[in-house]
C-alpha cells in the first residue's frame, strides 16, 4: 500500500486557489454553500449547474441531475482517500454543494460535476469557472455521454475560449500519480464506449478529466452494495484516488 503524507504534499496546493471573499454569496437555497471554513482538510465538494428549484430534491433521479449519487459517492470516496493516505479528510459529512460564482469555492481545488448535458451557467458562473480552473482548480466531470458533450463544450468554450479538450491515454500522469492505471477500458452502464479526457492549462498542467460515457462515483455511491462487482469498484476508487492527488500535487 502507498502512503502519502501530508507533509508531502503540502496544504499550500489546498490554498493555491483562495481568496478573501468580498461579500457573502447568497445562495437560493439553505443546503447550498460552505457551512464552516474546512479547507485546512481536504473536503470533496460539488459543484451545482443549473438553479435548485424550491422544493427540489438532491440525490439521485427524480432529483436534479447535476445531483445524482449525492451524498453517498462522496462520503464513500472521502473514506477510501483517508485510508489510503496521511491525508487529513473531512468524513462522514455532505459534500458542500457550490455555484461557480461564490468565492469559497477558491478554497477547495478539488471538485466535482456531473450530467453536465444540463448545465445552465450564467456570466457571472462562466467567469467564476474560468477563474476557479486557472488559478489552480481542477474539476472532475463525471457521469454524462452521448450528445450531453455538445453543452459542456458549450460552457468550457465559453469560460476558457483558449484550451482545448483533448484524450488522455495511459502516458498521462494522471493514470500514474498513485495507482498505476493499467487499463483505460472500463466498465460503465452507459451503452457507448467510456473515454477519458483532459483540459490542460498553458503549462501543461491538467485542470480538468472528463470522464465522458462513464460513471466512476455510481460505484463509489453503491460500493457498500453486495450485488456491486468488487473488481469494478475497486478500479473507479483507483481513478478517483490518482485524480485526488494529481490535483493536490499539481
Amino acid at each position: 500500500m502507498i502512503i502519502l503524507a501530508v507533509g508531502a504534499l503540502g496544504w499550500g496546493t489546498l490554498h493555491a486557489t483562495s481568496a478573501p471573499a468580498e461579500k457573502a454569496f447568497r445562495y437560493e437555497d439553505r443546503r447550498l454553500g460552505e457551512l464552516k471554513d474546512e479547507s485546512d482538510k481536504f473536503k470533496f465538494v460539488r459543484v451545482k449547474l443549473a438553479p435548485l428549484y424550491p422544493g427540489a430534491c438532491l440525490g439521485d433521479a427524480p432529483c436534479e441531475p447535476w445531483s445524482h449519487d449525492y451524498p453517498e459517492a462522496g462520503i464513500h470516496f472521502s473514506k477510501i482517500v483517508a485510508e489510503l493516505s496521511k491525508l487529513q479528510v473531512v468524513l462522514d459529512e455532505d459534500e458542500y454543494i457550490f455555484s461557480f460564482a461564490d468565492p469559497n469555492l477558491m478554497k477547495y481545488p478539488f471538485a466535482y460535476m456531473c450530467e453536465v448535458g444540463y448545465m445552465q451557467l450564467n456570466d457571472e458562473e462562466v467567469a467564476g469557472l474560468r477563474e476557479y480552473l486557472l488559478r489552480g482548480g481542477f474539476l472532475l466531470v463525471d457521469d454524462f455521454g452521448g450528445r450531453d458533450i455538445a453543452t459542456f463544450q458549450y460552457y468550457m468554450k465559453k469560460a476558457l475560449p483558449e484550451f482545448d479538450m483533448k484524450p488522455l491515454d495511459l502516458s498521462h500522469p494522471i493514470f500514474n500519480c498513485f495507482f498505476t492505471i493499467k487499463s483505460l477500458d472500463v466498465r460503465s452502464y452507459r451503452r457507448a464506449k467510456p473515454e477519458f479526457l483532459g483540459i490542460e492549462d498553458k503549462h501543461g498542467r491538467l485542470m480538468a478529466v472528463i470522464n465522458y460515457n462513464n460513471d466512476v462515483s455510481d460505484y463509489w455511491q453503491w460500493s457498500n452494495d453486495a450485488f456491486n462487482p468488487i473488481d469494478d469498484t475497486n478500479t473507479a476508487y483507483k481513478f478517483g484516488v490518482n485524480y485526488v492527488f494529481y490535483a493536490l500535487t499539481h
